[in-house]
């Protein structure tokens, strides 16, 4: 299976490394910001850099837009992972042009209002998950998976 992993660096990408015992299993490729600790932990992977910030920066949403359709007709990914933020929005909502399936996973410190990023992923999610039951009113049909940390 090759997988497509994006997420901004910091807590979002120490998430997806817990997940470590799943995605080392297949083949992957990377997207996150090209800062000190992705670049450490990144070491010896397949990476895209993105382009941040992405808060609030329709340049920058541009900038990742063209760059997701180039990296997603490049890796041909089957499943698309995201732990947010906004970097992940252009990829799940550009999936179907590869037929990829894609999976967030809320952030784990949000459990009374839900996050942008999950707000905008959610239509184009084809399964999301939470890691506390009080999320999972935020989001219908979403799947509690537990904590990560």
């Amino acid at each position: 299976m090759r997988l497509l992993l994006v997420s901004s660096s910091g807590g979002h990408l120490a998430q997806l490394m817990c997940l470590r015992s799943w995605w080392e299993k297949h083949d992957r490729h990377w997207v996150t910001f090209n800062t000190e600790d992705a670049v450490a932990k990144l070491q010896g992977e397949d990476v895209t850099w993105a382009h941040h910030p992405t808060t609030r920066n329709a340049k920058n949403l541009l900038r990742n837009a063209v760059q997701a359709r180039r990296v997603l007709s490049l890796t041909h990914p089957d499943v698309i992972v995201s732990t947010g933020a906004a970097v992940a929005v252009p990829y799940f909502w550009m999936h179907s042009r590869q037929r990829s399936s894609t999976v967030y996973l809320e952030v784990y410190d949000r459990v009374e209002t839900p996050t942008l990023t999950g707000r905008l992923c959610r239509p184009a999610t084809d399964l999301f998950l939470v890691q506390w039951q009080e999320q999972q009113h935020l989001y219908r049909s979403s799947v509690v998976v537990g904590e990560l940390w």
